[in-house]
């Protein structure tokens, strides 16, 4: 039996699995760490915990599949997007990684877009505008902030290209990831010489990139003397975690629409072509698929709002979910199903921790409007899953615009696993929902991108045609579409008027 390994580096922990052929799950492994928050804004984590959790995630899921790990044709490669990992002449990280949701380059990004130009001129050299959450901004924050250290980086790697590096001593990344850097042409598939010489950045700092299906290194022997992998086990390009999270989803051909729900939100459409939005409201990216790209609409607090209801006003649900062996978010959708569609006038918008997409808004807050004395726990729960629906439509619409089909919007995530959630949802976006049968996404996507770079499957539509089952259809109530018109039409008007007053909020903070 010949097996596949998918990895992927999360923000939350470490996750490996194996698939066979079919694309039947194995095993899994997971192995969470830290997030540190230095000052309000930043986000880092330790690289050394990234390489200690990858190493006992893949050791779970060779050990829970009970197999030689000579069965293991290949492993593919995914994770967190945009982050920096900077290391010196020796390959030793020279401080913390910063994550893809940290905020403080907004005046990078600022140095930036001028120094190329304009953001008309930062679009047509990248196909996007310059964000705070992609890794040039960080690499200039270096070094203007930490000029010791940028002194002595010799190679840039995003975050699941460091765990590629640990694996076979590889300084290699892929299109799709390397397209979310500000430092790529997306068009032509490769670093830009023009940005790299603009903003005076050593064009050997960056690491060599191929397409996702391109076998990048061998498993060298440190490296599987830690993990258990065989010594030479190819590792595979892989993709970043939105475009491997496509492929499992099977979006490797138009029409078909992914909408996934995780700590953010991802709404994610392939296309044959470049297209880009002129006003850079969504991001333009190389896809997994070779020789394709896809547009993209991301929302930095989709399930991350769920989460810090369950975390900050949840207690009572997480200590009878604990007692009684069920998930706490079950007994909160359980509260918010007796809501009706709309809850009765009370709007959320999800934005605890600023906005990337269609709003590039570092400082926009979260927001309850519409309570009364008649609004409850699950009046509350139920309109941040209907705001979040409301967000995640806001680049929908923007990608019909664009001349992009959505004849089906596919689920993945921890948000579709609640058919409340799913039917919101159909409701919002006017068009079918389908469930997804592997839940693992971009780790999946990265086992058959692997499949692919071994010869396993001679394309990613052949992969995906023969392993990617839809579970479930949800079709939109009529009855609710013309109310979820309205409520995200108020929606957007919300935060349009708010728009201003978020920055003064952020100042008296």
């Amino acid at each position: 039996m010949s097996l596949l390994m998918g990895f992927d580096l999360g923000t939350t922990g470490a996750k490996a699995l194996l698939i066979d052929r079919d694309g039947k799950v194995i095993s899994r492994a997971f192995e969470e760490y830290p997030l540190h928050v230095p000052k309000p804004g930043w986000s880092e984590q330790e690289a050394d915990d990234w390489w200690k959790a990858s190493v006992q995630a893949i050791k779970g899921a060779i050990a829970g599949a009970k197999v030689d790990p000579a069965e293991i044709a290949g492993i593919g490669l995914t994770g967190q997007m945009h982050g920096l990992v900077a290391l010196d002449e020796s390959g030793k990280v020279l401080r913390r990684p910063i994550l893809w949701n940290d905020q403080r380059t907004a005046e990078q990004c600022r140095w930036i877009t001028e120094r190329l130009g304009g953001e008309s001129q930062a679009i047509g050299l990248t196909s996007n505008p310059v964000l705070s959450g992609f890794t040039a901004p960080k690499l200039i924050w270096v070094r203007q902030n930490e000029p010791d250290i940028y002194s002595r980086i010799r190679r840039v790697l995003l975050p699941k290209d460091y765990v590629r590096f640990k694996l076979t001593g590889t300084y290699a990344s892929e299109v799709s990831d390397a397209s979310g850097t500000s430092l790529f042409d997306v068009r032509k598939r490769t670093w830009s010489e023009r940005v790299t010489e603009l903003l005076d950045i050593p064009f050997e700092m960056l690491p060599d990139v191929t397409e996702s299906t391109t076998v990048s290194g061998e498993v060298n022997r440190e490296a599987a003397t830690e993990t258990g992998l065989e010594l030479g086990t190819p590792a595979v390009g892989g993709a970043g975690d939105q475009a491997a999270g496509a492929v499992g989803n099977g979006i490797a051909r138009p029409g078909v629409i992914s909408a996934t729900i995780g700590t953010s939100g991802v709404v994610f459409a392939h296309t044959e072509e470049v297209k880009v939005d002129p006003e850079g409201r969504l991001h333009t990216f190389c896809h997994a698929v070779p020789g394709k790209w896809h547009v993209m609409g991301v929302m930095l607090s989709a399930g991350g709002s769920m989460r810090w209801f369950r975390d900050k006003l949840g207690s009572l649900e997480v200590q009878e979910a604990k007692a009684r062996g069920v998930d706490p978010y079950e007994m909160l959708t359980a509260e918010a199903s007796r809501v009706p569609p709309g809850s009765e006038g009370l709007i959320f918008l999800p934005y605890l921790s600023g906005e990337r997409t269609p709003h590039r808004d570092p400082d926009a807050r979260g927001v309850f409007f519409g309570l009364s004395l008649r609004s409850g726990k699950g009046h509350l729960v139920r309109a941040i899953m209907e705001g979040v629906a409301y967000g995640m439509r806001d680049s929908l619409e923007i990608m019909r615009t664009m001349g992009i089909s959505a004849e089906q919007v596919r689920a993945s995530g921890g948000g579709a696993r609640s058919e409340l959630w799913r039917q919101i949802q159909a409701d919002v976006y006017g068009v079918e929902i389908v469930q997804m049968e592997a839940e693992e996404g971009p780790a999946f996507g990265a086992a058959l991108l692997a499949g692919v770079g071994v010869g396993t499957y001679d394309s990613v539509e052949q992969a995906c045609d023969e392993t990617v089952r839809t579970v479930g259809l949800v079709r939109p109530n009529s009855e609710n579409i013309g109310l979820y018109n309205q409520c995200y039409a108020l929606y957007g008007e919300l935060y349009r008027s708010l728009r201003p007053r978020f920055k003064e909020s952020v100042r008296i903070a």
